[in-house]
């Protein structure tokens, strides 16, 4: 379909909800006669994916949607070169299923595979082995971006250095990824040699990272965000490698079940938290130790519940994501936890981890060196806001930053402190793209 439509749009998160109207191509040809007839009409458009986004970065309500998920094909796939091509509407999961049974996966992976290969590099994703791989832009090598006048670009960092890293984690402002070209990783079974290790405390989560960076590709840590006192910042973390030996199927998948609708907001309270987060860091203490556990279920543990956002209510949650950095991660870390704890407002999906000092190419992109807390509150109103709030200006005296990809609230202030190149990146904005989240932050 090529003409723009009424569609029912929101974020991830459930709480922004508005009228949209969308296109959605089948073929990358096209895209021209959209991109021209959103001109035309006057909209400003954004491609879209699976939106995965909490907040509105993926939201466009005066103007116009380009549903990318059409355009879902692998153009090629150069196995001496470890180059896979493939169109921008491509899912992770799709991808994975053929790579993974030929001895390859995904450089980085955020924690879910449904998500597109343009969102992915439109967020510059980062995943648990960050302090190895850095992004995902790190891996891009070409990209087939469609602008506003119909022209479609092919972009490398030797042809085209800035618009290719404005590009990557550029949120889609710089127009329509039509395709990507990235470099993939050999691997020699779709297991992983995992170990699961609780701990006690924030101090003792930092030893865990500190020791595992040398010696494991992957790491990341569940805490219980309604600790407090002496257990503040406890947790559980995992650290893994690719297994030498194993079964090189994938599986077809680890989603156990859907949630069939939401959860009345009233189960999501204090209490429940409380007492969910309890359990399961009993429950990761009995299960602690070594094991080798399928690739899906090592990377995409949240991918057993489809519809898992359905949890917290029809009023929907808010993500928190930031990352401050290694001279004050510590103290800024445990101010944010003791702030939560205090507030009674938890998560039951509270993650820590480390973050290393590769860089991105990406003008936008969010990870730096540090440490990055996320998690989600249920959606409170005013209660939840001036929480977060709060956090904002923990992470803000910090030097820190908010992640854009799981915003929904961040003020314009936060969001030029924490991206001191906006202004630059401003400049390659393509005119006839444009987004809820960047009306919102880019203003004066």
């Amino acid at each position: 379909m090529t003409r723009f439509e009424p569609a029912d749009v929101r974020s991830w998160g459930n709480v922004l909800q508005a009228e949209h109207h969308a296109a959605f191509p089948a073929w990358r040809d096209q895209l021209a006669r959209i991109v021209l007839s959103g001109r035309q009409e006057g909209r400003a458009l954004l491609a879209t994916g699976l939106r995965r986004s909490y907040g509105d970065s993926g939201l466009n309500p005066e103007g116009g949607l380009i549903d990318m998920t059409g355009l879902d094909r692998i153009i090629d796939f150069d196995r001496e070169r470890r180059l896979v091509r493939v169109e921008a509407g491509l899912s992770f999961d799709a991808l994975l299923g053929v790579i993974v049974r030929q001895g390859f996966f995904l450089p980085v992976t955020p924690g879910t595979r449904f998500v597109t290969m343009g969102g992915a590099v439109a967020n510059d994703v980062h995943g648990k082995n960050h302090h190895i791989n850095g992004t995902i832009g790190r891996w891009v090598r070409r990209i087939g971006l469609m602008r506003s006048n119909g022209e479609e670009l092919e972009l490398t960092l030797e042809s085209d250095p800035q618009l290719f890293s404005a590009t990557i984690g550029g949120l889609g402002l710089t127009g329509a990824i039509t395709w990507v070209e990235l470099e993939v990783l050999p691997i020699e079974s779709a297991v992983m040699d995992a170990e699961n290790i609780p701990f006690d405390n924030l101090d003792m989560f930092f030893s865990l990272a500190a020791e595992s960076d040398n010696a494991f590709d992957y790491t990341v840590s569940w805490i219980d965000c309604l600790a407090k006192g002496a257990s503040l910042g406890r947790g559980i973390f995992t650290r893994g490698n690719h297994a030498k030996t194993g079964s090189r199927l994938p599986g077809r998948g680890n989603t156990k079940f859907t949630m069939p609708l939401s959860l009345p907001s009233l189960c999501m309270n204090r209490y429940s938290i409380s007492a969910f987060n309890s359990l399961y860091f009993w429950n990761g203490k009995r299960k602690a130790g070594k094991q080798n556990i399928p690739i899906y279920q090592f990377f995409y543990p949240l991918d057993s519940i489809g519809r898992w956002n359905r949890m917290y209510g029809s009023k929907g949650m808010y993500q928190f994501q930031s990352v401050v950095p290694p001279a004050v991660e510590k103290d800024a870390t445990k101010e944010m936890l003791k702030t939560i704890s205090a507030s009674g407002q938890g998560s039951f999906l509270a993650v820590l981890k480390t973050f290393g000092a590769i860089s991105s190419p990406g003008m936008l992109s969010f990870p730096r060196p540090g440490t990055t807390l996320a998690l989600d509150f249920p959606n409170h109103g005013e209660t939840t806001l001036r929480l977060m709030a709060r956090l904002d200006d923990i992470v803000l005296e910090a030097g820190g930053r908010l992640y854009p990809a799981k915003d929904g609230r961040m003020s314009a202030r936060m969001f030029k402190a924490g991206y001191p190149a906006w202004q630059d990146f401003a400049k390659y904005v393509d005119s006839g793209f444009s987004s809820h989240f960047w009306k919102r932050v880019s203003q004066e």
